[in-house]
């Protein structure tokens, strides 16, 4: 996997990857989930956002493309449900699928802006392990001109397909600073999840 490359600056990297992160603490089995496995759906990740940032489309069929990316390689529901936070025990069945769906084109459009900034760079997943329960895929960012930083992807099965859930960039636990905007975003219509649904489709 070593030859997935990613283009990117470290201040878009740094802020955002497809999809955001968050250490979840919920009782993920890998017993079906391999290392090399784990490893591959990273590196199919890295290699597809990889395709589409180089891809000379425009910016709505690039935003399209981070979409479906993040929906292939990513537990959506699970990563939508952690940014909506506390708010997601007291949301009906149907506020919770409007607004993952709703989360997933935020992120695609929010994010996906971003990689069209990049400059020259790669990711090269160099390793991975497993982790009580999930696998944590190591992998590290390598910029032109600056120092290499770690990237660390964790994966499991627990939906019946094998899926990340949670980035980690330089300790940093991105879907927390995620969780953290949403949450304040959900202030502004004072915990209005319809309101705020309505707010993610035109951000």
């Amino acid at each position: 996997m070593a030859n997935d490359r990613l283009i990117f600056t470290r201040r878009g990297f740094g802020i955002g990857l497809v999809g955001g992160a968050a250490a979840l603490a919920m009782p993920l089995s890998a017993a079906a989930l391999t290392v090399d496995q784990a490893s591959a759906l990273v590196g199919r990740a890295v290699a597809d956002v990889n395709t589409t940032i180089n891809s000379g489309k425009s910016a709505a069929a690039m935003y399209g493309d981070f979409e479906r990316i993040f929906s292939r390689y990513a537990d959506v529901p699970t990563i939508a449900r952690s940014a909506l936070g506390p708010a997601a025990r007291g949301a009906s069945a149907a506020q919770l699928a409007a607004f993952t769906t709703a989360y997933q084109g935020y992120m695609a459009r929010k994010y996906g802006a971003r990689f069209r900034e990049f400059i020259g760079g790669q990711i090269e997943v160099t390793g991975a392990r497993a982790v009580k329960s999930y696998f944590e895929v190591i992998s590290v960012a390598r910029l032109r001109g600056q120092a290499p930083f770690d990237v660390r992807w964790h994966v499991s099965d627990r939906s019946g397909k094998d899926l990340f859930f949670n980035i980690i960039i330089e300790g940093v636990n991105m879907l927390a600073s995620e969780r953290t905007e949403i949450g304040a975003m959900l202030d502004r219509r004072r915990g209005d999840i319809n309101g705020l649904i309505e707010d993610m489709k035109r951000a």
